[in-house]
């Protein structure tokens, strides 16, 4: 549970489901990279993800989580997703189909549920580090217990380095 933060959407639905989990911040105002959020969290920039959202042809969106190091391979995206295309939506359209600001963007609580797949790697650890719901609010949890809060699905979605 967190106590004496600002709860956002997904912080209060992690307390609902009593799920374990931690919640890290950090002062910011601005969207940081994921590179340099796991920079101020100490962390390996493979153990920390971003979120990011995509419209495909169909124009559904879909949700990715991938490593902050890494960046989204469109093809194999479309593929796991079974669309022709996607591509990412654009910044001002976040916050309308989300709720959440660029920076801020958290996989759980968006106003509505999309299709979520979260990097492969995301298993290689006991627990990952993804947005909190708002700038500077960072939640580690173990991403098994995410797939209980949210459903998911895992692939390989990241361009090869």
């Amino acid at each position: 549970m967190a106590k004496g933060i600002e709860k956002t959407n997904a912080i209060r639905i992690l307390d609902k489901s009593k799920m374990k989990y931690e919640i890290h911040t950090f002062q910011d105002d601005i969207a940081l990279s994921g590179v340099e959020v796991a920079n101020l969290l100490h962390q390996d920039p493979s153990h920390v993800f971003k979120t990011l959202v995509t419209i495909g042809k169909s124009n559904q969106h879909y949700v990715f989580v991938i490593p902050s190091s890494c960046e989204l391979d469109l093809k194999k995206a479309a593929k796991i997703v079974d669309e022709k295309y996607i591509e990412m939506i654009k910044s001002k359209e976040l916050l309308p189909l989300t709720g959440y600001i660029h920076g801020g963007c958290s996989p759980i609580g968006m106003k509505k549920y999309f299709k979520t797949t979260i990097h492969e790697s995301a298993k290689d650890f006991d627990t990952i580090y993804f947005s909190g719901g708002k700038i500077g609010y960072q939640i580690e949890m173990n991403v098994m217990d995410l797939g209980k809060v949210i459903q998911i699905n895992f692939g390989d979605v990241v361009e090869k380095e």
